[in-house]
């Protein structure tokens, strides 16, 4: 991007950039692996690919970037130092692969070309993942506050020194876990966007979204507030809650609209998901719209096309 007068302009903040129109996330990480032929049944999921094909995910994000996605969720929802540490992995290794994930990220960006900004979120999944057992979609993991703030704060200091855009602190359970978060992310000169996942109008464990999403309008560092891993169908109401609570620009990301079945470790059902409904979500504050679970570039390339208009 240049001036009038020829010289560079510096690209806007994501920040910036939600203030004045809708920016394209990409979609589901996982799916975008599975189809190239990686195996993801490890517990570490896609992290695993950080240490044994890198490449791989360099790949996956392109592709979403060449899609029409203006933000990359790096492959670190399931990377933490607890899970690293069940695989023989130490600190500084962990730490290390931490990193990586937003580096690949942006190597994803500077190959992509594209004549728009292009954004790195750095994944903070909740502590359920680590669990690898279906809890984030239940949450009260019978911890105290304290206790998910003292798990959190590790990684999110790695993630924040790794320089992204923004720590995207998603599929968010409960209130007790979006409480730790908010403390954990505080000091660390990133901004971050808190994303909850939901049923009906509730977080998974159950907690009125509009309770839920209070603490966030309060917090300088988060740019934006909403909704990720959910049905479609949940995320109108909780958008427009969201804005209304909030006064913040809203994150919607939901999945194809498949169920998980985390015993059998598979998804059934029907997609549910066309991008013909972002219309009305930006009509009601989503400004940071994309997909999740089993949403892949095709489906981003026409979320784009809808709040873009044709490339």
């Amino acid at each position: 991007m240049t001036s009038d007068t020829g010289t560079p302009r510096p690209a806007p903040s994501l920040a910036e950039a939600l203030a004045t129109r809708a920016v394209v996330l990409d979609g589901g990480m996982s799916n975008q692996l599975e189809s190239a032929g990686h195996d993801l049944s490890d517990a570490l999921w896609s992290a695993r690919l950080l240490a044994d094909r890198p490449e791989a995910i360099v790949a996956a994000h392109l592709a979403y970037y060449e899609a029409g996605a203006d933000v990359a969720i790096t492959a670190s929802y399931q990377a933490t130092f607890d899970g690293f540490a069940r695989r023989g992995i130490g600190p500084g290794k962990a730490a290390g692969l931490m990193t990586l994930s937003v580096e690949l990220a942006r190597e994803a960006a500077r190959r992509a070309r594209a004549p728009r900004p292009l954004w790195v979120a750095a994944s903070a999944g909740p502590y359920g993942a680590m669990l690898a057992d279906g809890s984030e979609y239940r949450g009260r993991y019978g911890l105290t506050v304290t206790e998910l703030e003292r798990f959190h704060r590790p990684r999110l200091e790695v993630l924040a020194a790794a320089r992204p855009d923004v720590l995207a602190l998603e599929t968010v359970p409960d209130t007790d876990e979006a409480t730790a978060l908010l403390r954990a992310v505080r000091g660390l000169g990133v901004p971050a966007w808190l994303s909850y996942t939901v049923t009906g109008d509730r977080t998974r464990a159950g907690q009125p979204l509009e309770e839920a999403f209070a603490p966030a309008a309060d917090a300088d560092e988060v740019i934006a507030v909403g909704v990720n891993c959910c049905a479609p169908e949940d995320v109108p109401g909780a958008v427009e809650t969201a804005a209304r609570v909030t006064g913040k620009p809203v994150v919607a990301y939901p999945n194809s609209g498949e169920s998980w079945d985390a015993g059998a470790r598979a998804w059934d059902g029907r997609p549910t998901f066309g991008a013909e409904r972002v219309t009305d979500w930006y009509a009601a504050g989503a400004r940071l719209i994309g997909g999740c679970c089993r949403v892949g570039p095709e489906t981003v390339t026409a979320i784009a096309g809808t709040l873009r208009g044709p490339a």
